[in-house]
């Protein structure tokens, strides 16, 4: 039971853990920063490889820096022969956050100087290493449980088509890799959300990087949290069409259900990086064609507008993110692993900033059990 000198707030709701100079979240407004820069301007004039830069080093940088992390994170792409070797032994009907994590786990084996992370060199080839790769592992497994061949990695594109093209066996058009590029950067990085919270609590430890990212990773599949876009395209794969949309509303609502891809625990306005990229969608499947599935998508955005968007419950980026992910052949439950492989970038500014004046993580708690019991012997139970 709390008390008024201990209260109990569930899930550490608005709790502060740390201080963060990373990003910034208004709900009320909707407003999203990454070092003080809106997301919008982000999504609108940068690039994945430029929004890490930010991220771990608190400004933008210029020409050459760019150009040489670029070309760093291009070089760390491959991964060695023994980790496609555990992939290709993994069950082909496995999740691939789990394929994921196991990899990022046994990599760090692979790093005979994973637990020298002190060393600020070997730290950041650590991290350049772990944005490299997570796209490699995800593709890999992708291909391997569909029975292809894997696909090695293009050192002259950028993480995003690269990805596309390791996944897809051939390099994507401007549009479908800059549609990818964006949302790796409205994934990057949000505040403390559980992964985020679970990678700072696991950094406390001094645990290696390796460990923290496999442990954030674990946090993200969730389905409350980076396994939320899976549950929107199961929801729109129940609506049979757009003209079905209003009669499947009045039932999730009469039962109670919950609607999956609206609402955020923090934003009471529509989600920014749902309105960043929102925009792109409509470029792709004007440009691609559009499916029947993203007609219901726009059918149920209205429909849940007029229902609840006078109580703040708008669409959030996990709505959109798997339709557009869908679009660029993507598997479903390949979009938490890419999410994973945004977030990498800002799990790693966290670690980072976690690790300059480092606290152990241990909260209290509040016990609701008995005292005082007398112990009896197991021949007179």
């Amino acid at each position: 039971m709390s008390t008024q000198e201990n209260p109990l707030i569930p899930g550490l709701a608005g709790v502060p853990a740390c201080e963060s100079a990373i990003s910034y979240i208004d709900g009320n407004i909707g407003v999203l920063e990454y070092r003080g820069y809106p997301i919008a301007d982000l999504a609108a004039n940068s690039t994945f490889e430029e929004v890490t830069f930010l991220l771990w080093n608190g400004r933008l940088p210029n020409v050459a820096e760019l150009e040489e992390l670029t070309a760093s994170l291009a070089a760390k792409r491959q991964v060695p022969d023994a980790i496609l070797d555990i992939i290709r032994s993994l069950p082909k009907d496995g999740h691939p956050m789990d394929a994921l994590q196991a990899c990022v786990s046994a990599l760090g084996m692979f790093n005979a100087d994973n637990r020298a992370w002190k060393d600020k060199e070997k730290a950041h080839e650590m991290c350049l290493e772990m944005v490299a790769v997570l796209p490699t592992l995800t593709a890999a497994f992708d291909r391997v449980r569909r029975g292809l061949e894997i696909i090695a990695p293009d050192p002259t594109a950028s993480t995003a088509a690269n990805f596309l093209y390791m996944v897809n066996g051939e390099m994507p058009d401007e549009l479908a890799a800059r549609v990818l590029d964006v949302a790796l950067i409205l994934h990057a990085d949000h505040t403390m959300n559980a992964s985020t919270f679970t990678a700072r609590v696991v950094a406390s430890t001094e645990s290696d990087p390796y460990s923290v990212i496999s442990a954030a990773i674990g946090s993200l599949s969730g389905p409350l949290h980076g396994g939320a876009n899976e549950r929107v395209l199961d929801s729109l794969a129940e609506i049979p069409s757009a003209e079905a949309v209003p009669a499947w509303l009045d039932a999730k609502f009469a039962a109670g259900g919950k609607v999956m891809g609206f609402g955020h625990r923090v934003y009471k306005v529509k989600d920014p990086r749902a309105i960043n990229l929102q925009d792109l969608v409509h470029q792709v499947f004007e440009k691609l064609g559009s499916t029947p599935i993203y007609d219901v998508a726009l059918a149920l955005e209205n429909g849940m507008r007029e229902r609840v968007g006078d109580k703040g419950i708008w669409p959030n980026v996990d709505f959109f993110s798997g339709i557009v992910y869908q679009k660029l052949g993507i598997a479903t439950d390949n979009f938490t692993p890419v999410f994973a492989i945004s977030r990498v970038s800002g799990w790693l500014a966290h670690w980072r900033e976690q690790m300059e004046n480092n606290r152990l993580f241990r909260p209290g708690q509040i016990y609701v059990g008995t005292h005082g019991h007398e112990y009896v012997p197991i021949s007179e139970r």
